[in-house]
């Protein structure tokens, strides 16, 4: 972490120096950005937001408070690869349970009555990410946003106790969508409030008033089949019930286990079978108790004493989809936008819904502050929905196919002609979709924020359009082992990843063109005054061992000075780490390196030859806007 750049500075570095003191003061009559609600999505969005000052943005709740009790608890490794980038995933580490192995339980061959362990494997492949697969309350995870907000300089809180009433755009002045707020807390009930913002998006979930109000209706059928959820404190022979369990019983119905966070705090998702218009009504009325009878019985001959109940719910296996996640149309740009369970709703099996809703607004964040920062042309706000339509689609087929299995009764040996799923086929493919319900399947088409791939055998393990995938370095001027992927923090610069050639005579060209030819694209978007790399964070990675790597042989603008004192930053070149080498395990072209460039959301929209100089300003020209 870097700090005093501008002066020395005691007490925490992760808290910004307040614009407007401690706290953020009343709904103005105009801001920038409104966002409605405050869950994954929303607050994802906020916390991008807000570590830019100089935008205005509120986040409005109908709720009194924060979330207590949240329903997901699942956490991707690229979700927690994203919360790195804000600061936040050692404290979600620390807390939460690591998801490492999965076993898989069936019918016993000898007592289809009882069931059996037939299969155990690892949860996230070796290598996947540097990050697990985690488990922790929905409201931790919206805790710690809420806390990444509050260090910002803006002070960003929520407004609570604020219902939407309506959103209209009348395309009027600067602020051209006018927002009517109504007031639920006793002290103001039903009072008004109207507020004009430059872009509003909805994260208010899957009853949506945004949603509505832009003309968009999700659509989709329901998988007629119920599950009953709890989170318990029980006292259990079950071996492995601090495993993530898949489990099949013969004629009971089936159990998935998700152990929490805490060492105790159990989930138990329980199969409560087809749902009928004759019995729908009477199956969203299953009580707790009922759950736990019927985990009971699905675990026999195990026992399950269940001493507190934290949370259940009951709910239809759904998924449903809107056209489109924003406003726009042919003749005018996006004003209002929608995110998360407002534009895509799904069952909870894939585990995925909470962390596809914060991609949605780390995707939307990071385009509305170059936007509104004037870095960014306004046709990048298209790319919001064009990118992650097709995502949440490819999340609602996946859901579909693992919803489906999971419901399906074990195959009978003695009987075929039943049908129902081989559990070694359950297993099998639980393994094949582990890049799935990692979070870093997602593949952005190509497009305007998406090259082509001339040249993405200079570096193979880095695939255009996938989430930049770290490894080991080592930083030069201070023999820091470190990953890769964390110098990227979420403050709305992209990377450009240097992998330097044999001879790093490409590599020095490369930063000669970009610190001084009149047709760099650094200097057309690096504005006057500011720091050289407040737009580009150009680092470089070299072939020879640190310790081989002399600074002041460095080329000027791996040591940029910045700052009101121009200071240097040391902190630009890295070496690959001798353990792992970066260049062998992502596939870089030694002889002639290959730059990698990379979006504020981590995912890579290029790669190019290091002496591709038109190439790369043909490809970034057209977004950025060019003084």
């Amino acid at each position: 972490m870097q700090f005093h750049l501008d002066g020395f500075r005691i007490g925490d570095p992760t808290i910004e120096p307040a614009l407007h003191g401690d706290t953020q003061g009343a709904l103005p009559d105009t801001v920038d950005v409104l966002i409605v609600g405050s869950g994954p999505a929303g607050l994802v969005l906020a916390a991008q937001l807000a570590q830019f000052p100089g935008i205005s943005t509120r986040i409005v709740e109908r709720r009194a408070g924060p979330l207590q009790m949240g329903q997901a608890d699942g956490v991707a490794c690229r979700t927690v690869e994203m919360f790195n980038a804000f600061g936040l995933a050692e404290r979600l580490l620390h807390e939460a349970y690591w998801v490492n192995e999965t076993v898989f339980w069936r019918p016993s061959a000898d007592d289809r009555g009882a069931i059996k362990r037939t299969g155990r494997v690892q949860d996230t492949e070796t290598g996947l990410s540097e990050f697990p697969h985690l488990i922790v309350n929905q409201a931790r995870v919206q805790d710690y946003l809420l806390d990444s907000m509050r260090r910002s300089a803006q002070r960003l809180e929520p407004d609570y106790d604020l219902e939407l009433v309506s959103v209209e755009r009348d395309d009027i002045g600067d602020h051209p969508v006018r927002v009517t707020l109504r007031r639920t807390d006793a002290a103001r009930l039903d009072e008004t409030v109207t507020i004009r913002a430059r872009y509003v998006v909805g994260c208010d979930g899957a009853r949506s008033r945004v949603r509505t109000a832009i003309g968009q209706t999700l659509k989709g059928d329901a998988a007629n089949h119920a599950w009953g959820v709890m989170d318990a404190l029980a006292v259990t022979d079950f071996p492995d019930i601090r495993l993530k369990a898949a489990i099949q019983s013969a004629s009971r119905g089936n159990l998935l286990i998700i152990p929490r966070e805490g060492g105790y705090l159990v989930r138990v998702y329980v199969d409560l079978g087809e749902v009928t218009p004759q019995n729908r009504d009477a199956i969203k009325q299953t009580t707790v108790e009922r759950i736990i009878e019927t985990a009971q019985r699905i675990l026999h001959p195990y026992t399950l004493d269940v001493k507190d109940v934290a949370w259940f719910s009951v709910y239809e296996v759904g998924q449903r989809l809107t056209d489109r996640f924003d406003d726009a149309d042919d003749s005018r740009e996006p004003r209002v936008f929608i995110a998360g369970d407002a534009c895509h709703t799904h069952s909870a099996k894939a585990g995925q819904g909470m962390n596809v809703s914060m991609q949605d607004g780390f995707n939307l964040g990071w385009k509305l502050g170059a936007v509104l920062r004037g870095v960014a042309q306004q046709d990048l706000l298209r790319t919001y929905s064009d990118e992650r339509h097709p995502i949440a689609q490819e999340l609602i087929d996946f859901d579909k196919e693992w919803s489906a299995m999971m419901a399906a009764p074990p195959k009978d040996p003695n009987r075929p002609e039943a049908g129902g799923v081989d559990p070694a086929e359950l297993q099998a493919y639980f393994v094949r979709a582990g890049r799935y319900t990692a979070g870093v399947a997602t593949r952005y088409r190509p497009g305007m924020l998406t090259g082509d791939a001339t040249h993405q055998a200079l570096a193979r393990g880095f695939v255009i359009g996938t989430r930049f995938h770290s490894s080991p370095v080592v930083r030069v001027a201070d023999a820091k082992p470190m990953h890769l992927g964390h110098v990227a923090h979420a403050d709305g610069r992209w990377r450009l990843y240097a992998f330097a050639d044999a001879s790093r005579r490409a590599l020095n060209a490369l930063c000669e063109h970009l610190a001084t030819s009149p047709d760099s694209i650094l200097r057309h978007v690096t504005r006057a005054g500011d720091d050289p790399d407040s737009v580009f964070d150009l680092r470089a990675i070299v072939q020879q061992p640190h310790r081989e790597v002399r600074l002041d042989e460095l080329p000027a603008l791996l040591l940029p000075r910045k700052g009101c004192h121009g200071l240097i930053d040391y902190e630009k070149t890295l070496s690959s780490d001798a353990a792992t080498d970066i260049f062998d395990e992502r596939g870089i072209d030694r002889e002639q390196g290959a730059l990698v460039v990379v979006r504020p959301d981590q995912y890579v929209a290029h790669v190019l030859p290091l002496n591709a100089y038109a190439e790369l300003d043909a490809f970034l020209r057209p977004i950025f806007r060019i003084d």
